[in-house]
């Protein structure tokens, strides 16, 4: 089943533009967007997972901030 839509000139355009030899517009709009979405993969992970990813995500995001203010004390201090 196909269906059909609207795209301004630009848009094509650039949808044009990222389009391979061997693609049709429906194969570059599946690449660009992607071939899952996240309602796709929502539910893999369990509760405490998904709590225990974040918590890592956090502690991973402090120490690079951390990191970062160094870097840049280091460079206002040469």
């Amino acid at each position: 089943m196909s269906k059909s839509i609207r795209l301004s000139d630009d848009a094509y355009e650039r949808l044009a533009a990222h389009k391979r030899e061997d693609e049709t517009f429906s194969d570059v709009v599946m690449r660009l967007a992607g071939e899952r979405s996240l309602l796709e993969i929502s539910g893999v992970l369990s509760d405490d997972e998904a709590d225990e990813l974040r918590d890592a995500v956090a502690q991973r995001r402090a120490r690079r901030h951390t990191e970062l203010e160094g870097i840049a004390d280091e460079l206002e201090n040469t």
